[in-house]
């Protein structure tokens, strides 16, 4: 039996080109959607807060609506619908979905004009039409950036019309007509506009459209000019138009599941292809959320780009088991040990940030023979916890005892503790989005344990022993572990390299210029060692 479902238009489903009846919720039919093009686990919590704010009962709502779906999606003997007492997930390798076959066609350097011209018109339906849940803010903002990404895509289809060599140059105008028309502060399509205008000789209307793009773009603050069109164009492939290959590889992360030695279950992605590089898990982690976060994912693709990029969520947080006897330090050496033996990567590059930064040189001292670079970023090697300060040890005792009592409150005052120091320069809609990830991606006693064990890490007497190339980079302003902890890092590990930046974030915000140095540091240091 052949499952397929269309998110282009109406929601619709078929069995073997027969369509199925939908549930007559449209919630139920939202969060089918949802599962599916998602396509990752999803916990059972997390679902009742993006689609039932309201009800008083939503974990039997969500129930209701799973035993709907589990009887569209699942026959005798295909179970599509996986669902525990924790998460729910929908199985869609053998499911065609509309949405990601029109993105492998447009990926696809063979397919013919027509083909891509098909695909336009397709594109051209609004995603999930009629499915918005007004009121449940959390899927309107996946919903509102799934139909941008269709948008993007439908754009991208449009530049490979523009520049395919099988159309004339009269047909090729005609559609960068159309991409400079949907994307009309995209330089690329201002570009190939323009180039297309001079090779066919069309000098008046070259002359009028230049002028009003350049006044177009000067408004903007955005920097283009005709006379760079040569240049421009040559930058404009592909895989540059908007930031389609950002989503594309979002889609292929793969969300997988291992079990370490003492029988936890730890969420664990890949992305990517090209030399290994691990992130160990730090504060705080959630594979379905943080790819689009503001703080980090946009170096996290950056390195995806090229390079197999391997995190996970640790235990007692995001989709790993929450409720573990066991959460300290040497058990997150075994969730870590775990991850790289069910990936199945021989060497790696290991990247620790803040008490990750701790986790990875105990790691990388046990494993000499696996790490084949060591970057630290934001470390420290002794817990405040440790320290000689009794005043700085109470408050950081009475910063505990808050987040156990307030963490999951709505104020999010408890939880702005962590969003002021961890990145002071954030917008308010940047911290509020940090506000709203920490509660998502543990309990409130959890987040306590987390901050009582990390306040207690002491690995000081293990930075003489690390003996693979290390590179140290440290915020100089940083609000939430002192440049001098990395300073003293650096200085402590032999042959260790050390890089500071010009910024007060403890996370990296992607837009700001740091994230840019920091991307060219870790580049570097791979290049040369």
């Amino acid at each position: 039996m052949t499952l397929s479902i269309k998110t282009l238009g109406d929601l619709a489903i078929s069995n073997d080109g027969i369509p199925v009846a939908l549930p007559p919720s449209k919630r139920t039919r939202a969060l089918l959607a949802y599962l599916a093009v998602t396509a990752r686990p999803h916990r059972r919590d997390r679902l009742c807060e993006v689609f039932w704010k309201l009800p008083d009962d939503p974990r039997s709502t969500l129930r209701w609506s799973l035993s709907k779906i589990r009887q569209i999606v699942n026959v005798p003997d295909k179970e599509r619908l996986v669902s525990d007492r924790e998460r729910a997930s929908l199985l869609t390798y053998d499911i065609s979905i509309d949405i990601r076959d029109i993105e492998m066609k447009a990926n696809d350097p063979f397919i013919s004009p027509t083909e891509l011209e098909n695909l336009t018109i397709r594109l051209q339906e609004t995603f999930l039409d009629g499915l918005d849940l007004p009121g449940q803010d959390l899927f309107q903002q996946w919903l509102t950036a799934q139909r941008r990404m269709a948008a993007q895509l439908r754009a991208k289809v449009m530049s490979r019309l523009s520049n395919h060599p099988e159309l004339t140059a009269s047909k090729q105008l005609l559609w960068a007509r159309k991409w400079e028309e949907l994307e009309p502060y995209n330089p690329s399509a201002a570009t190939r506009l323009i180039t297309l205008l001079e090779s066919i000789g069309m000098a008046q209307e070259l002359s009028t459209t230049s002028i009003k793009l350049t006044k177009r773009f000067h408004t903007a603050g955005i920097q283009w000019s005709p006379k760079k069109r040569s240049e421009n164009n040559a930058r404009s492939t592909v895989t540059e138009i908007g930031n389609p290959q950002d989503y594309s590889l979002a889609r292929r992360q793969k969300i997988q599941f291992c079990t370490t030695e003492d029988s936890v279950r730890i969420a664990y992605a890949s992305v990517g292809n090209g030399p290994a590089i691990v992130k160990a898990a730090n504060w705080l982690n959630h594979l379905e959320h943080d790819w689009d976060a503001p703080i980090w994912s946009p170096l996290f693709r950056d390195l995806a780009s090229d390079h197999r990029f391997i995190r996970y969520d640790e235990r007692g947080c995001g989709l790993s088991d929450w409720s573990v006897a066991d959460l300290s330090f040497p058990a997150f050496i075994k969730d870590l040990e775990a991850v790289v033996g069910a990936c199945g990567v021989n060497r790696f590059a290991l990247l620790g940030i803040s008490q990750g930064a701790a986790l990875s040189i105990a790691y990388a001292v046990a494993h000499p023979d696996k790490v084949s670079h060591l970057i630290l970023f934001g470390g420290y090697a002794k817990g405040y916890g440790l320290s000689n300060n009794a005043m700085l040890k109470r408050e950081r005792e009475a910063v505990v005892t808050l987040t156990e009592m307030g963490w999951s409150r709505d104020n999010p005052a408890y939880r702005q503790i962590f969003s002021s120091t961890f990145m002071p320069s954030a917008s308010s809609s940047e911290a509020a989005w940090f506000n709203d990830f920490q509660k998502t991606s543990t309990s409130p006693k959890n987040a306590a344990r987390f901050m009582s064990i990390f306040d207690h890490i002491n690995v000081q007497d293990l930075l003489p022993m690390v003996a693979v190339p290390t590179l140290v980079i440290h915020s100089r302003d940083d609000q939430r572990v002192s440049v001098n902890d990395g300073l003293d890092l650096a200085a402590n590990i032999p042959n260790a390299e050390f890089v500071g930046l010009n910024s007060d974030s403890h996370s990296l915000l992607g837009r700001e210029p740091a994230s840019t140095d920091f991307l060219q540091a870790v580049r570097d240091f791979i290049a040369r060692h």
